[in-house]
């Protein structure tokens, strides 16, 4: 939520990011954001009222500039902006006055916001960075700076274009209101109409049903997505009836490795490396008409032992064979939604 994408692109594409010398100056950009936010939650901690907002002042000290300071990292020297109070009772805690080696702290600090799902988890992390115990009052003041970034990152306006979505989604424990629940965390990447890709969003769901799903896609209409030419998805349920919705123009693309996958959980051992090898004459064919004498040809030979496969590929042909319309190019970007397991990892 930090780093600006487009920024490291342009860096990259420029021979500016080629080694590790260049990815910690990034890191370092990073950590440099994080403890500055929270410097400004300590000082708001300390006078009573946030920044510009003075209604809540209830004392005679205020802001008063700002001390720049140096330290080393694990990545070299960062360069911090301090803020200050008039009455000097300000002492920041995150990086003390006369502290200027912060190796290590970083990886603490950047923790701290990743594993926060739980009060108690902060507090941990803040005692073992600070030495000092935390109110809860004082973590949610010091977290809701990041949070704010979180809610502008995926409220974010968006291209009205997009070439290829691809989305799918990671399951993982949370707590939800005291109780640990699994829940899915769907990622949906956007291929821009110059080849670039950028996640759109994350949204977290327990069950899907074509309610989120108009919910999800028309929260993308919302932030200025007009119109998507290919949306390369898993048979999630609900997702294609919201999208014919929503974008009415735009294809389907079902995942054909997920397709496979689902076609060989059960069948025997024995048989699953020719079933996979025949499955692959069909979605690699030259073109529909050919995928469908291969679909025929498999039902020949498998449809007696595996018939439920065959009426799934048959059912789901429709979004399975949207890949015949386009060059080889364009096929293995949307023949399966890996880019959202790649973004995961």
């Amino acid at each position: 939520m930090f780093i600006n994408k487009e920024a490291i692109l342009k860096m990259y594409e420029q021979g500016m990011f080629r080694d590790q010398k260049d990815l910690g100056e990034v890191l370092n950009s990073v950590v440099k954001e994080i403890i500055e936010t929270i410097y400004q939650a300590e000082l708001t901690e300390t006078l009573g009222y946030p920044r510009y907002d003075k209604s809540k002042k209830a004392t005679e000290n205020s802001r008063n500039g700002y001390n720049s300071k140096r330290v080393k990292s694990s990545f070299g020297e960062i360069e911090l902006k301090v803020p200050r109070d008039r009455k000097g009772e300000y002492e920041p805690q995150v990086v003390k006055k006369r502290q200027t080696d912060i190796t290590g702290l970083e990886s603490k600090v950047i923790s701290m916001y990743a594993k926060g799902m739980s009060t108690r988890d902060i507090q941990e992390h803040l005692e073992s960075i600070y030495g000092v115990e935390f109110s809860a009052e004082s973590i949610s003041r010091i977290t809701e700076k990041v949070l704010e970034r979180a809610v502008e990152w995926q409220n974010r306006p968006l291209n009205s274009l997009y070439g290829i979505v691809v989305l799918d989604g990671l399951f993982y424990k949370l707590r939800i209101e005291g109780v640990v629940k699994e829940v899915c965390v769907y990622a949906m990447i956007g291929i821009n109409m110059e080849g670039k890709k950028e996640c759109l969003g994350l949204w977290i769901q327990e069950k899907e049903s074509a309610k989120f799903w108009l919910t999800v896609l028309n929260e993308l209409r919302n932030r200025g997505v007009k119109d998507v030419l290919i949306f390369s998805i898993d048979g999630l349920p609900g997702l294609s009836e919201a999208i014919k919705t929503v974008f009415p123009h735009s294809e389907i693309q079902r995942c054909i490795v997920h397709q496979v996958r689902n076609s060989l959980r059960f069948a025997s051992y024995k048989d699953r490396k020719e079933l996979a090898r025949d499955l692959k004459q069909i979605y690699s064919a030259p073109t529909e008409e050919m995928g469908r004498v291969e679909l025929n040809h498999f039902e020949e030979k498998w449809g007696h032992k595996y018939p439920h496969v065959i009426k799934s590929w048959r059912r789901n042909w429709d979004e399975l064979s949207t890949l015949f319309k386009y060059p080889p190019e364009i096929r293995r970007l949307i023949y399966t939604t890996n880019p959202i397991e790649s973004f995961n990892s």
